[in-house]
């Protein structure tokens, strides 16, 4: 009697939460929702720097202020992303916002992971509570809004550690000699990129500039280059834009699906990385979340580039030489697209990428 009552039990959860949509799944939290989470990074941060960067360079004040707007909403538009790709209802979509904010403020240079944990976390309760009550414009934000923050008061110092211990790993590479440093700088940061992590916020944070800081540049520019040349044959031209330019984040859902196409950027980030760092001496001198930035609308190359400006002007360079163009387009332009494609080619022949494993979702 005791077993048909816990049977009966368990299926009449089961049918709630059918009941709700929510539905626990790798393919709805690490594909669904880790892609929508990518274009809402790239909707307020990324395109944020795009814009502020521009207006520096073109000494246009608007757009350095419209751009600090968008870059200080990221918490609020990654949550409400994930949660509109989790199938929230209005109300607990839109009580994301404050969830996210605050997610993303407590986990430091984890922001975007903390945000990616908790808004999964608190979209599903909210889902729960739904329209469940009378008072449903009460009790869903309320519910939503205090679960998302408590946890994020909770969860999100924690991550912002695990984050900035791979920033101290970033560090220690740092002090080692070039070609190692290079090595692990430009895989590391590539990877992270790539990842529901800041590269941008972990690099600012450790003010990752000088030789580690071009190494950052040549592994971001490897993955987004990379993703976006290799997988040109699914996406076509918005793809190669919108990951050449944008994220290569947008790829992450596929990752988790086949791992295996992650190899090819990541290989051409291990050879480019020590090139930037021991032949071509690649620095980053201007601001140090460029480095974490790579070809995401030209804001690391612009950064290189600005770095070059200064060191004219103090002195420490006497002129920008066509070396340095060179190097600057080699390591971020031509060897990740050359090498990334080379090797994804052979990977496909080889049957461990298939065709469609790169295809970006709608």
């Amino acid at each position: 009697m005791e077993y048909n009552e816990n049977a009966a039990n368990e299926r009449g959860f089961v049918a709630f939460l059918k009941r709700k949509n929510v539905e626990l799944s790798g393919k709805r939290y690490f594909i669904d929702a880790m892609g929508a989470m990518a274009n809402g990074l790239f909707a307020s941060l990324l395109i944020g720097t795009i814009i502020a960067t521009l207006g520096q360079q073109l000494g246009v004040q608007a757009l350095v202020d419209i751009g600090g707007y968008a870059k200080g909403v990221a918490g609020p538009a990654m949550a409400v992303a994930i949660a509109y790709a989790l199938k929230a209802p209005n109300l607990v979509l839109f009580s994301m916002v404050a969830v996210g904010s605050a997610a993303n403020a407590l986990g430091g240079a984890g922001g975007p992971l903390s945000v990616f944990i908790i808004a999964i976390i608190a979209t599903e309760i909210g889902k729960l509570v739904s329209k469940e009550t009378k008072i449903d414009i009460l009790v869903t934000p309320f519910v939503t809004i205090c679960c998302g923050v408590l946890l994020a008061m909770w969860l999100a110092p924690a991550i912002g550690s695990a984050a900035s211990a791979t920033g101290r790993l970033i560090m220690w590479a740092t002090e080692q000699q070039p070609f190692i440093m290079g090595i692990v700088v430009s895989v590391v940061v590539g990877m992270i990129l790539t990842l529901p992590i800041s590269s941008a916020a972990i690099c600012a944070a450790l003010a990752l500039t000088g030789l580690a800081g071009g190494a950052a540049v040549a592994g971001c520019s490897a993955q987004m280059i990379g993703f976006a040349v290799m997988s040109f044959r699914e996406n076509k031209w918005g793809g190669l834009v919108s990951q050449g330019l944008g994220t290569s984040m947008l790829q992450m859902g596929n990752i988790v699906r086949n791992p295996l196409i992650w190899i090819p950027p990541t290989l051409a980030s291990a050879i480019t990385g020590p090139i930037a760092t021991c032949v071509f001496g690649l620095r980053m001198n201007g601001e140090a979340i460029a480095s974490g930035m790579g070809t995401c609308g030209l804001v690391g190359q612009i950064g290189v580039y600005t770095g070059w400006l200064n060191d004219v002007a103090s002195g420490a360079k006497t002129a920008i030489t066509a070396a340095d163009w060179i190097g600057l387009i080699l390591i971020c332009f031509v060897l990740p697209a050359v090498l990334s494609w080379g090797i994804c080619e052979l990977m496909r022949r080889a049957g461990m990428i298939r065709e469609g494993d790169l295809k970006l979702i709608d």
